[in-house]
């Protein structure tokens, strides 16, 4: 293709080669070398490489070209001068080694025997050494070493050194310029990644970070961050899946089908998203009951679940292990689906109306379910049996069952969740249903919450209420701490990121909004 930039093969083989040499990774170097049938073929200097055969240093040059694939009548040449060197020094039991062990001269005597004989036989004459029976045809010794010289610096090249580091902080810098990774950020090299950064303490958002406007035709319905806390991914009712980099709240250039609008999407709204445990994969779910999966790097689906419920999908999570995906439906059902065989492995029924929410606890033994028909209920993940079901305390209408929107497993107590009704109350319970902590909103005309978060450590509950506002609730003060207006009004969702202080809230007027301390 036109214009395409084609890296061979054998050059990268080169620079890591380079890299065990100038790290002393003999026993590598050869390895590799040797599998690969490729040779490096460098010096750190050919002035210095010509200098040294020049002044004769062979203790420098035979370790260096011991390290090189050259000419075998180069080679020949270069080791007939050092043994003639040597023998002219009186250097005889390395002259001798040479002369008989080396792979270029035990060839020269099986191929040239009389340019051998020569040799040894001047090696025979210990007593003696005559410059002209070593040099004949008028040459010397210098003028020998100099043709050698000449000879191998057209074998060798100079690269600079430190080349695959020099490289990957090339590479690193135009992520920089294209504003996937800011400046300054330290950089995880084996996971491709910027290592993850903990804040220390969890605290409320109380200004904004980023602001990311769509269209009202096209606003997000669901905002997810990435476990590894790198990507926020939405979807939208227009049934579009966007990656974005949530420090720069642009979208991700870097992602190739993203750069090409090659975008993720669906035929229909997209209700729900989530990642894979190790950030690679995407589900996403929407309006006309349908459930795919994606490679996050490529874009490219892996799965389709076309028939995966008979109604929207409010809700999907991945198992531990990303083989299989949790969904809940306006359907009423709770279903897990497998990746690997594209069937319905497990149904989960008892939910008298729509399954808002659906979750793995967080050993992924259990499933925690919220619903439509006021109740919460766990499900045995293995049998897909119903073990307990419970209803929040009724705060709404008389008479009516305030819908459940979601029941979020705590990290700090994995047997306690926080359940979220459409009211202006969050509660705590055991997944026996015992209420251990209540937390409200105190309003009571427009102050019905529509979802929340648990904070990562489980220390806040982040509720986003119908009014725009989020109230955020100190689990261990039990008290509303802080109310942030972060819409005017249509609060759709709200999500945390995985390990920063970072909470994204979107509104189906289009906005998508990032809230940091």
């Amino acid at each position: 293709m036109a214009g395409q930039l084609e890296i061979e093969a054998g050059d990268v083989v080169k620079i890591i080669l380079q890299f065990c040499k100038e790290n002393n990774l003999t026993q590598s170097y050869a390895a590799l070398q040797s599998e690969c049938q490729t040779s490096l073929n460098t010096v750190d200097n050919i002035e210095t490489f010509m200098g040294d055969i020049l002044h004769g240093r062979w203790e420098t040059i035979l370790p260096q070209v011991a390290q090189l694939t050259l000419p075998k009548r180069k080679l020949e040449d270069l080791y007939e001068q050092v043994v003639l060197e040597m023998v002219e020094l009186r250097e005889l039991d390395t002259a001798r080694v040479l002369l008989r062990q080396t792979t270029a001269m035990v060839q020269m005597r099986q191929e040239q025997p009389e340019r051998h004989a020569r040799l040894e036989r001047l090696l025979a004459r210990s007593d003696h050494f005559d410059p002209r029976d070593a040099y004949p045809d008028g040459t010397s010794k210098d003028k020998r070493r100099a043709a050698v010289a000449q000879a191998l610096s057209t074998e060798v090249t100079v690269v600079p050194p430190s080349r695959m580091l020099a490289l990957m902080g090339q590479a690193l810098k135009w992520q920089q310029h294209q504003g996937s990774l800011p400046p300054g950020t330290a950089f995880d090299l084996f996971r491709g990644a910027a290592p993850l950064k903990l804040d220390e303490e969890e605290t409320f958002p109380t200004v904004e970070h980023k602001a990311i406007k769509f269209s009202k035709k096209s606003h997000p319905e669901c905002a997810r961050f990435s476990p590894d806390g790198l990507l926020l991914a939405t979807g939208s009712v227009d049934g579009f899946i966007e990656i974005w980099d949530w420090l720069s709240g642009k979208l991700k250039t870097d992602l190739k089908f993203q750069a090409e609008e090659m975008l993720m999407m669906h035929d229909d709204a997209v209700l729900s998203l989530e990642f894979s445990r190790d950030s690679d994969m995407l589900a996403s779910a929407s309006q006309d009951g349908k459930i795919k999966v994606w490679r996050v790097q490529t874009g490219q689906c892996l799965r389709k679940f076309d028939r995966a419920h008979t109604a929207g999908v409010t809700s999907v999570a991945f198992s531990r292990d990303g083989s299989q995906v949790l969904s809940a439906s306006f359907d009423g059902t709770v279903r897990i689906h497998g990746l690997k065989s594209g069937k319905m492995l497990k149904e989960m029924r008892g939910h008298g109306s729509y399954v808002n929410d659906a979750r793995y606890t967080a050993d992924g033994t259990r499933v925690i379910s919220a619903s439509s028909d006021g109740t919460v209920r766990v499900w045995d993940a293995k049998s897909a049996e119903s073990v307990a079901v419970f209803r929040p305390p009724q705060s709404g209408v008389a008479g009516t069952e305030a819908a459940v929107h979601c029941a979020a497993p705590l990290a700090s107590n994995p047997e306690h969740c926080a359940v979220c009704t459409k009211s202006n109350t969050v509660y705590v319970m055991t997944l026996q249903g015992q209420v251990v902590r209540s937390f409200s909103g105190g309003k009571r005309e427009g102050g019905d919450f529509v979802s929340c978060v648990v904070t990562p450590k489980g220390d806040w509950i982040y509720a986003l209420g119908e009014d725009g506002n989020v109230y955020c609730f100190s689990t261990s003060s039990g008290q509303l701490e802080s109310l942030l207006k972060a819409h005017d009004a249509d609060p759709v969702g709200i999500a945390h990121h995985p390990h920063r202080n970072l909470v994204a809230t979107i509104t189906s007027a289009g906005w998508l909004r990032l809230w940091k301390p």
